[in-house]
């Protein structure tokens, strides 16, 4: 990274013009008539039709492709509670990529409130204007309550990424591991190092795919969950372990899956040789993992291993799933993103890393070949295939659950 790199991410947010994201205007204004179209007295006839068919929002607004990115600014990145107004960047980069890697119009909230009743209130009530709600870096275990109901207030998507983005690309990226590994997910003796929002969800979702509960172990700063416990929540307890082991090193002892989540350096080579035969580490804490893949395959040849970084091989990247989630939830008017739908994303995005890999992809990453095997198997963010495949497979499964308010053709 280069000396100037502060200097260089400052000048990019500052210049030519302040911010990430802008407004365009998507039909002519050129002439009067055109201007009585936009505006008065033509707007009055579509806010008619609203008044009398809500439904018809999503026809004549831009409800349709539109979502609000909302966060109180308790857990942004790994800089923890910066605050509401701090965390606009990190909101406006959001912005960024549902434009990018899914044409999604998204607008940034930040809202000033770390009560949680106060900030499902102001959501509640200005969320009628949007498709959907993507919240983001909200402390845990707030998360979860906030989450939950507005889920139950809402008929829109309510989707916290920090949670079930990560558990989505993780659990496909497991999946696809486990084959390599000659394991199964039923089978698997799992760790989890992290107990927040994207551990708990990501060992929700396991579960929900095959994972036995009885083998997974949840371990945060201050060792293994235990049912004795009586300084964790709810949310922490429905994975506690009914076991007298407490440290992380004894948690490893012949673990087939090690999650990581939580901070760097974590994992030492001592407790990857105490590991199962063909050990998998998902290494996700950002920029410093829980053990560099270069000391892991120094220490295990036989490791399997993922990071959150894009300069190693399996990057588990949010932005593999939120953008064509949201795509495939707006493109059938979904009234909520359900576990039907998550776990759709899941098989899709497993099953595409066993597909060829297109020259595009190559040529984005500099490489001369890239196939299914213990350095592929999650597929690139620049796959041109996402949008397509992730989508599609929402969308169906929208359908199925019954949740969806149209077919992709069948929108009125």
């Amino acid at each position: 990274m280069p000396t100037n790199f502060k200097d260089e991410a400052l000048t990019y947010h500052a210049q030519p013009r302040p911010g990430k994201i802008a407004i365009e205007i998507t039909k002519p204004t050129q002439t009067q008539h055109e201007l009585s179209l936009a505006y008065t007295p033509g707007v009055a006839e579509p806010v008619r039709v609203i008044h009398k068919n809500p439904e018809a929002a999503y026809r004549y607004t831009a409800k349709s492709n539109l979502v609000a990115i909302i966060t109180n600014g308790t857990a942004v990145l790994g800089l923890g509670n910066v605050g509401p107004l701090a965390s606009k960047p990190v909101m406006e980069g959001k912005a960024v990529l549902f434009k990018a890697f899914a044409n999604i119009d998204a607008f940034d909230i930040e809202v000033d409130a770390p009560d949680p009743d106060d900030f499902i209130n102001t959501v509640e009530r200005i969320a009628g204007g949007f498709g959907g709600i993507n919240l983001e870096d909200i402390a845990a275990p707030h998360c979860f309550r906030i989450e939950k109901t507005l889920r139950e207030r809402l008929d829109i998507p309510v989707f916290h990424d920090d949670q079930h983005g990560t558990a989505v690309i993780i659990s496909a990226g497991l999946i696809n591991a486990l084959k390599i590994a000659g394991k199964t997910l039923k089978n698997a003796n799992i760790v989890c190092i992290g107990a927040g929002a994207a551990g708990i969800a990501a060992m929700q979702l396991l579960v929900s795919l095959g994972a036995d509960k009885n083998h997974i172990v949840m371990v945060d700063r201050h060792g293994i969950i235990r049912k004795s416990d009586t300084r964790t929540n709810e949310y922490q307890q429905a994975f506690a372990a009914d076991t007298e082991k407490s440290t992380l090193a004894e948690a490893c002892v012949d673990a087939d899956v090690l999650i990581g989540v939580s901070g760097p350096n974590l994992l030492t080579p001592e407790m990857l040789n105490s590991m199962a035969e063909n050990p998998i580490i998902f290494a996700l804490a950002n920029p410093d993992p829980e053990i560099l893949p270069e000391l892991a395959l120094k220490t295990r040849e036989d490791v399997i291993i993922a990071t959150g970084r894009s300069d190693y091989p399996n990057q588990i990247n949010n932005v593999l799933g939120f953008p064509f989630i949201f795509r495939g939830a707006l493109d059938v008017h979904a009234k909520t993103i359900n576990n039907t739908m998550l776990t759709a994303a899941v098989h899709a995005l497993a099953s595409l890393a066993h597909e060829p890999v297109p020259d595009s992809v190559l040529k984005a990453y500099n490489l001369s070949s890239l196939c299914f095997g213990r350095d592929y198997f999650i597929p690139k963010p620049f796959d041109p295939r996402l949008i397509n495949v992730v989508p599609e497979a929402i969308s169906q499964a929208a359908i199925d659950s019954g949740v969806a308010r149209h077919t992709k053709n069948n929108q009125s």
